[in-house]
């Protein structure tokens, strides 16, 4: 394998790989075809669901040479390949959490006047932009609303409630969502075909579970756990304390039948074996979620249908 980590070498270079987002892939890409761009954008959701992959697709967009009639980058002129390679200073990414003051603020507005160096447009991705500081905000107000021509921000933040709202307003906003079980699973299936890596489907599975939503997180925890090109059920199950679909099915099953000795003796046995309880818990909610909504469904719908 590649010494750069997997969730690097796989992140999504394209609007066409950016997975779980479609919401905010179709807006970007339309909007990059019309050519009817905001001057700033809002990225919000939960963390490694592709809101700073997203920023550095849209910058790579509006700045590509040879960008297909779909929005498309070409990912083959020198633009594309110095903005995947973060060569490009004409895009600039600043951890605000790292930058919270008024005087961070101060110097980014001083270098906005200056013309892109080599790009059509300069962007700036702000990460965790609700970091900044109140007085922060305040100074970036008048450069959000009425940036130089060509110059674009790109704000991201898994806390948009923390956000004043009077930069929300100048924003054009885009809620990430989580990422589905399904999809996620899928995404490691591709890396795990393209890297030679053998895998059993109930791992992956687990994996794509235990991360709540986060592809970034399941690609990291995914080759984390890979041992001699393989990752194996009981691996994942030993390391993450999950106790498997098979187990929740089980104690569901118990639950349902009252039999409050059985179902005693079976969270002994998961307590035994070093199942993490908090993972159970949420596995098990998750699946009498999903019992309420069948129960609930064929109930509304007539016999039959």
């Amino acid at each position: 394998m590649s010494e750069i980590s997997l969730y690097r070498k796989y992140r999504p270079q394209t609007f066409g790989h950016l997975v779980g987002q479609d919401h905010v892939r179709v807006t970007l890409m339309n909007a990059v075809r019309t050519d009817k761009l905001s001057h700033a954008y809002l990225f919000t959701g939960p963390r490694g669901t592709g809101k700073t992959s997203t920023a550095r697709l849209f910058a790579k967009a509006i700045n590509c040479e040879d960008r297909s009639e779909t929005g498309e980058p070409c990912e083959k002129c020198d633009i594309c390949v110095d903005i995947t390679s973060g060569r490009l200073i004409d895009v600039v990414e600043i951890d605000a959490a790292s930058h919270t003051g008024v005087d961070d603020v101060r110097e980014l507005i001083d270098k906005l006047h200056f013309a892109p160096t080599r790009a059509k447009n300069k962007v700036y991705i702000v990460d965790e932009v609700h970091m900044l500081s109140k007085g922060a905000f305040n100074a970036f107000l008048k450069t959000l609303e009425e940036p130089p021509t060509n110059v674009y921000f790109v704000l991201a933040t898994t806390e948009a409630h923390k956000v004043p709202e009077t930069i929300i307003s100048r924003c054009q906003r885009f809620d990430f969502k989580r990422i589905d079980t399904k999809t996620v699973m899928a995404r490691l299936a591709y890396i795990a075909q393209s890297e030679n890596i053998t895998v059993e489907e109930e791992a992956l599975e687990m994996i794509a579970r235990h991360v709540d939503g986060g592809l970034r997180d399941a690609i990291g925890l995914f080759e984390q756990l890979i041992v001699d090109g393989k990752l194996m059920a009981a691996h994942v199950r030993t390391i993450l304390g999950v106790a498997g679909s098979s187990a929740v099915e089980k104690f569901y099953g118990l639950l349902m039948s009252k039999d409050s000795v059985e179902t005693l003796r079976f969270i002994q046995e998961l307590y035994g074996e070093g199942v993490d309880f908090g993972q159970f818990t949420k596995e098990l909610l998750e699946k009498m979620r999903l019992e309420m909504l069948v129960r609930a469904h064929d109930r509304v719908l007539p016999e039959g249908l």
